[in-house]
């Protein structure tokens, strides 16, 4: 897909006709240097939005908020391409924790200021670990979400690894079917 084809499926919009939660995002990270783009028909799922893109699914980043269990439950990030699964083990095993789960819908909200579906990678409410597979390199760019289930924008892995701050660990494995 051309970049033109690209523009017509999104809407550029002023930053004020942003969602709530995007210009949120803008405003807690300024140093992030892209355009967030909206795309009303929702890029809800990472398939929803590589369609919406059109560029690979592996090329989109999912931004899993799982709660690790140890001495403490300790909610944390987890950059996931598109094209793979978490794999719950191998977090646990990065944060040195004896299981981990996936948040809940509120938890989620509270951990990171944003919903399920829209979570950024960067520009949460409170400070979380974030942990990146390295799968991630395959692309660059990649594709975030921006903070609601119909908003993302294209980022370096440059500027992922800078802002995210992410420790890059192997915590994916692939999907089936």
């Amino acid at each position: 897909m051309t970049t033109t084809e690209w523009l017509r499926r999104s809407t550029l919009c002023a930053v004020s006709d942003l969602p709530e939660a995007s210009r949120r995002l803008l405003t807690a990270v300024p140093d992030l240097n892209t355009e967030i783009r909206l795309f009303p028909e929702g890029t809800k799922t990472a398939d929803d939005a590589a369609r919406a893109i059109g560029c690979p699914v592996s090329a989109i980043v999912k931004s899993l908020v799982f709660v690790v269990v140890g001495d403490r439950d300790e909610p944390v990030v987890a950059l996931v391409p598109g094209d793979l699964r978490l794999d719950t083990n191998k977090l646990a095993a990065a944060v040195g924790a004896i299981d981990s789960r996936r948040a809940s819908l509120d938890e989620v909200k509270e951990a990171t200021g944003y919903a399920a579906g829209g979570t950024p990678p960067f520009g949460h409410s409170r400070a979380l670990r974030v942990f990146a597979d390295p799968q991630l390199r395959r692309n660059d760019p990649v594709w975030a979400a921006g903070g609601t289930p119909t908003t993302v924008f294209p980022i370096s892995l440059a500027d992922l690894d800078t802002l995210a701050d992410p420790e890059w660990v192997d915590v994916t494995f692939p999907l089936s079917g």
